[in-house]
């Protein structure tokens, strides 16, 4: 299966409740590269790569997690990067 890169904007409470660690746990555990960053606006932005069954086995996670409360979710497929681990900016 090949790989993808996905550009996600998270909407929500979504900063504040250890949003980017769980994302960074969660990637480095499915084996996703990528990175993730609080914005100005109160969202959560998450570039993250790799096969596309893994990545949505990340956003099921992010979901469950009790504190997380995603009310939104922009997603667009972007180029593929070299890159070889995941990080919190």
């Amino acid at each position: 299966m090949a790989d993808v890169r996905k550009r996600i904007v998270f909407r929500g409470r979504v900063q504040g409740v250890g949003f980017r660690y769980t994302a960074k746990y969660l990637a480095q555990s499915l084996g996703l590269t990528g990175w993730v960053r609080n914005e100005y606006d109160g969202t959560v932005l998450l570039e993250i790569q790799g096969s596309e069954y893994m990545i949505n086995k990340l956003l099921v996670g992010l979901n469950h997690n009790q504190f997380i409360t995603i009310e939104w979710i922009d997603t667009e497929i972007i180029p593929l990067e070299e890159e070889s681990g995941f990080t919190v900016r």
